[in-house]
């Protein structure tokens, strides 16, 4: 049986087919901007793009601050701004599902850049994790991607996009130096963590960390009373000493989880999502940091 999320996104692509496309049919209002568009699928993405794309470029995302790209249900305004892009961004591997339908809906025949291509990934089977963003090393060849397609969509611009992305990716590395020294202080055996979803792993392997959640690495269905149960006995078992609320999730399930496995909730995790402008995680680089440093406090070695 499809999910109850499926099928409310499949309702809603349903409707925007019948409202959305009509109205983009009619002939656009007078566009007094000339300045490039770029469209992405979730804030994160969007962010990146911004550091790289040649001053003047307008990059809006669909899924915004501190929402679930998983779960989302686009608009027929969502339809109209893809239809007005020059360059459309995406992660992949099935992070955003809704996204191809969406372009196909919203008539849009410009380029779809995918930066998860070539991207080596973490699989269970023939399931893949989608959440690469959380491991710098894999978002140095996304950077690269995303300033080719740049230069190839402005290639009079190309030098400028070649000068952002150099600057970018040292920026980049300064952040990951920085995870490394926090992280530095956390004994490895105490490197243990709960999150809601499973949407840490690059960063763990990436880091030395073990991250366990009860649901997978996607948010469509709640878990069930069983993998609940497993997870707060790996808890008391592991001695897990911090559980971490994420900032797209309801946090229920982990006060939950950390109440019934005596652990403490060590503060709030930006997943799939930047936070709010001048929030803690309000661009990519933050995002990083911030979750670093929650950790290492959380987990440092008491007196």
């Amino acid at each position: 049986m499809p999910s109850k999320s499926s099928v409310r996104r499949r309702q809603a692509l349903a409707w925007l087919c019948a409202t959305a496309l009509p109205l983009l049919a009619r002939p656009a209002a007078a566009d007094n901007t000339s300045a490039p568009r770029i469209v992405a699928s979730f804030s994160i993405l969007a962010d990146v793009a911004r550091e790289l794309a040649p001053a003047g470029t307008e990059v809006t995302a669909l899924v915004g601050p501190d929402a679930d790209a998983h779960v989302f249900e686009a608009r027929p305004a969502d339809g109209r701004r893809l239809a007005q892009a020059d360059l459309v961004l995406m992660n992949g591997l099935n992070f955003e599902g809704w996204m191809e339908r969406l372009v196909n809906v919203s008539g849009y025949r410009g380029t779809v850049v995918v930066l998860s291509e070539g991207v080596p990934t973490r699989q269970a089977g023939r399931a893949v994790d989608p959440h690469i963003w959380q491991d710098p090393a894999l978002m140095r060849r996304c950077v690269a991607q995303l300033a080719s397609a740049l230069q190839q969509r402005w290639p009079a611009q190309a030098a400028e996009i070649q000068a952002r992305e150099a600057a970018y990716l040292r920026r980049l590395d300064d952040t990951d130096a920085r995870i490394r020294t926090l992280l530095a202080a956390v004994p490895r055996a105490q490197r243990r963590v709960i999150t809601s979803h499973d949407a840490f792993g690059y960063f763990g392997a990436a880091y030395g960390i073990d991250f366990i959640a009860p649901q997978g690495w996607n948010t469509h269905s709640e878990p069930s009373a069983a993998a609940v149960g497993r997870i707060v006995r790996q808890v008391q078992a592991m001695g897990v000493r911090a559980i971490f609320v994420e900032n797209i999730s309801d946090p229920r399930l982990v006060q939950r989880i950390a109440s019934e496995g005596g652990a403490r909730v060590g503060g709030t995790l930006y997943s799939d999502a930047l936070s709010r402008p001048g929030g803690p995680a309000d661009t990519y680089l933050r995002l990083l940091e911030h979750n670093a440093r929650t950790l290492a406090e959380a987990l440092a070695p008491g007196p």
